[in-house]
């Protein structure tokens, strides 16, 4: 039923005869389940399963999972979920049982799996960042649009209220027009030593080949990738400002309507040859919009130690949190912690102040209710939202490798206009054996 049922959403969607998001009106069982695949079984890729699991449509069908010691979570919940080792696999045998996947795994591999399922016509619910390069964010948002799927990245705060709530104050011109934006992590997905000179066993059972996937094939070094440690390094992860960027960078690019920047300019050290740097700082130069005071608004990113200057940081009591985002407006400036609720300051200026109100929304069952064809917009879908944000992240881990070189970013030829060199990062070759529909 799940299969004919598709087919018939897809030749309708296509034909123009169903809306978008509204294709429940098939027809269709109000208790038909979403048949998904995960694609990695612990950590995130756990959280994401069992967020989606709150749902009654959810019934999860498979996983991939190169490490099987990771595997115990989901064979105790799930036991008549299959549980694959090679992604590839699964996707060849299961897509057509399938409605949708998350993609959970290390960044390299967030866009050959993400492609390589909407080549299949599945949804997808994809970790954030959506990419490790910036032309796989653009050709996930063109394909995801091409074939009109429901999307989703795992940028979960921003269909929370305290972030809804921030993005409504700059709207309502609560501070007046944003004249600047600060925006900071304490991470430090970095590391200034260099890659150890040793290779250790692989662990019985693991596919380190598959691990690598797409990306070099490199020695296994016991902790120095797997688990959690790949995000410090170039080839796997994308650094403190990939791993959090999409979500701190998320109530700025929403509240100020930005788009792509104009520039990027790296003024913090340089990545080696192995290793994302620690303690990096950006400063991107945006278009102006109706929320932005002058043509031209900058964001200035912090991570690790590196933090705003003293006299940002008195604007907001004189101490500022591990992580969010200080707006600088003509009229007062407001204070977003990470995860938090907004301050505005002076406080003295806004006792009087009344915070917006709004109904709830939950990222993890919008994405359910949205395969499932109810009338739900995903807040963070890859054409509109999560694939501009992404590749606009992604621009200043570009620019990390040129510190002090000014960035000029022509948006709609997916170029540098000013060097050459930059554009040769933007994207890369893919290993032989694993080229990919779509991207390679």
């Amino acid at each position: 039923m799940h299969t004919n049922r598709r087919t018939f959403i897809k030749s309708a969607a296509a034909a123009g005869s169903l809306p978008l998001f509204n294709i429940g009106v098939s027809g269709a069982s109000p208790n038909e389940k979403v048949n998904h695949a995960s694609f990695g079984a612990n950590g995130m890729a756990w959280s994401d399963i069992n967020s989606l699991s709150f749902s009654d449509h959810f019934n999860l069908v498979a996983v991939a999972e190169i490490d099987p010691s990771r595997t115990g979570n989901v064979k105790k919940k799930f036991p008549k979920a299959k549980i694959y080792s090679d992604w590839r696999e699964l996707l060849d045998k299961e897509h057509k049982n399938l409605d949708s996947v998350n993609v959970s795994t290390p960044d390299h591999m967030h866009a050959p799996i993400g492609m390589s399922a909407m080549n299949h016509g599945l949804h997808v619910y994809g970790q954030k960042p959506l990419a490790h390069e910036v032309y796989e964010c653009r050709r996930m948002a063109e394909v995801a649009a091409e074939k009109k799927l429901v999307t989703q990245m795992g940028i979960q705060l921003s269909s929370g209220n305290y972030e809804r709530m921030c993005v409504k104050m700059i709207h309502g011109g609560a501070i007046g027009k944003v004249k600047e934006v600060h925006t900071f992590s304490n991470k430090k997905w970095g590391d200034m030593n260099p890659k150890p000179d040793r290779e250790d066993p692989v662990p019985e059972g693991m596919d380190w080949d598959k691990w690598c996937g797409v990306a070099p094939k490199t020695s296994y070094i016991k902790g120095y990738y797997h688990p959690g440690q790949w995000r410090k390094r170039l080839d796997y992860g994308t650094g403190t400002l990939g791993d959090m960027g999409c979500h701190i960078y998320s109530p700025m690019y929403r509240s100020l309507g930005v788009t792509a920047p104009l520039s990027i300019l790296a003024t913090g050290p340089k990545p080696n040859k192995d290793n994302w740097a620690i303690n990096a700082q950006y400063e991107y130069i945006f278009p102006g919009t109706e929320y932005t005071d002058g043509d031209t608004v900058k964001v200035t990113w912090y991570d690790g130690d590196a933090r705003p200057a003293a006299e940002v940081a008195g604007l907001v009591g004189g101490k500022v949190p591990g992580q969010g985002n200080i707006f600088i407006g003509t009229k007062g400036v407001l204070l977003y912690p990470h995860g938090g609720r907004a301050k505005l300051y002076p406080e003295e200026d806004f006792t009087e102040y009344k915070f917006p109100k709004f109904p709830a929304r939950d990222h993890y069952m919008d994405f359910i209710k949205a395969v499932r064809g109810e009338e739900v917009k995903p807040i963070a879908d890859f054409v509109t939202y999560s694939g501009p944000l992404t590749e606009t992240i992604l621009l200043g881990g570009v620019a990390a490798h040129f510190p002090n070189q000014k960035l000029e970013w022509d948006q709609k030829n997916l170029a540098f206009k000013n060097s050459k060199q930059a554009n040769g990062l933007l994207r890369r070759d893919y290993r032989k054996g694993w080229e990919v529909k779509n991207l390679s």
